[in-house]
């Protein structure tokens, strides 16, 4: 499957800015509630995310096509990798440990800045290192026409 790479980065944008406020109110509520939406993306597909189905009925809409999709396997494992730092980071809120709250909560909103400020996925490249370090292809993910760098 593949997506519109103009929809992660406006999912990236709307998620800089519930991190930001996360770390500066220091909420695991919200915390949790971004955690929810990583969850949704890496786990049930990058359509099912809240801010993946206001793209799609609201703003791809009023654009042209895009020029190329991208693969979908690098940006579901990125959502993977957010819901691990919000997990943490919500725990760290939760029960008063607030460095590990903080400390979480900046370095997934340092990654989701990178992409909404970028188009630079720090997840996906993740995700093509772990699949290069074990062996799998990347050709599959370049072959459909990817945006993401192998």
């Amino acid at each position: 499957m593949h997506v519109d790479p103009r929809g992660l980065r406006f999912g990236a944008i709307i998620t800089t800015l519930v991190l930001a406020i996360a770390l500066v109110t220091q909420s695991a509520w919200l915390l949790a509630l971004q955690g929810v939406v990583f969850a949704l993306g890496a786990f049930v597909g990058l359509q099912a995310s809240p801010y993946g189905v206001f793209f799609k009925a609201f703003v791809r809409p009023r654009l042209a096509p895009p020029v190329e999709l991208e693969a979908s396997g690098p940006p579901r494992f990125a959502q993977g990798v957010g819901l691990a730092f919000a997990v943490l980071g919500t725990i760290g809120f939760a029960t008063g440990i607030t460095w590990l709250g903080i400390a979480a909560t900046a370095m997934a909103l340092g990654a989701a800045f990178l992409n909404a400020a970028f188009g630079f996925c720090l997840g996906c490249e993740m995700f093509l290192i772990l699949r290069r370090l074990t062996g799998g292809s990347t050709e599959r993910l370049v072959a459909a026409g990817s945006t993401t760098r192998v």
